[in-house]
């Protein structure tokens, strides 16, 4: 059995640490109630974009339009959205899975990294980061979509990027986040544009020309999908260091009871063979 004094220490240690995950559990609450009230506010606008962009694709007759046609060559450009902090549980981890576990090569990826953990993570991995937007995760502003929507579209008329993909958590309630890999360019007709075309099969007019329109369109489209992705994943970020640091907290909690008690035993030990010593003196010199 430790000694007392070895328990106290640890004792003492786990109790600041716990002090530091209560306050650092109070911080994420508050953080979360505006990251989340944001989130609810801009679901709405970011669900409607696409389901409008799409419902227009498919009626669309510019087939060839370069951000609807599938190129030959160029690599994948994934947005990564992550945080520039730890202590998050599975967090960061998740969404790098979606690289790591997922299907898309390695080899063939561009990495735009919106968060220092899943930055240096990748790097490690051996993925090569092409950009670091990480300066904006932490407050997320629509201008910080646009300026990484305009770069990424800029490389993408050039032919460095053939194709652009988010990787983000999904904001669904305080409890419930769920990794969510989105590609955004070159627009593919999904289900929904698919029953949209069987309903309507008459193509859209467009004023000015569709190609005009949709060189308009689309790059907003792309930019409230990354803001989207940015404020949906701030939510998600709180809300998993708030759990983190709750579970934290508890087992702090239960481990502060289990010192207790073995303080106590380690106590009523050292008292028993005090007294033993005593009765034991006394007796030898009767």
């Amino acid at each position: 059995m430790a000694s007392m004094i070895d328990i106290k220490r640890r004792k003492v240690s786990i109790q600041s640490t716990q002090q530091i995950t209560k306050a650092m559990k109070l911080v994420s609450t508050v953080k979360l109630q505006r990251a989340k009230a944001r989130a609810e506010q801009s679901k709405a606008y970011f669900n409607c974009m696409y389901e409008t962009v799409n419902s227009m694709l498919a009626r669309t007759a510019c087939s060839d339009h370069p951000y609807l046609k599938t190129r030959e060559g160029g690599k994948k450009a994934v947005i990564v959205i992550t945080s520039n902090r730890g202590l998050a549980g599975g967090y960061n981890s998740n969404v790098v899975k979606l690289l790591t576990q997922g299907e898309l090569k390695k080899e063939d990826l561009l990495i735009y990294a919106v968060g220092k953990k899943g930055r240096d993570t990748l790097h490690r991995h051996g993925y090569e980061i092409r950009a670091d937007f990480s300066d904006m995760v932490e407050e997320p502003q629509y201008p910080d979509a646009l300026r990484l929507a305009d770069t990424l579209l800029a490389a993408f008329e050039e032919g460095e990027i053939s194709e652009i993909y988010l990787a983000y958590t999904m904001f669904k309630n305080t409890v419930s986040h769920v990794p969510t890999l989105l590609k955004l360019l070159p627009v593919e007709a999904g289900p929904s544009q698919e029953k949209e075309t069987e309903k309507s099969p008459i193509p859209m007019n467009f004023e000015p020309e569709d190609e005009e329109a949709l060189n308009l369109i689309i790059p907003k489209y792309v930019t409230s999908l990354i803001y989207g992705g940015l404020v949906e994943s701030a939510a998600s970020e709180n809300g998993a260091r708030m759990q983190a640091m709750d579970s934290a907290t508890s087992n702090a909690e239960e481990m502060i009871g289990k010192l207790t008690l073995l303080y106590n035993r380690a106590r009523q030990g050292s008292i028993t063979q005090e007294l033993t010593e005593i009765i034991a003196g006394a007796e030898a010199i009767s």
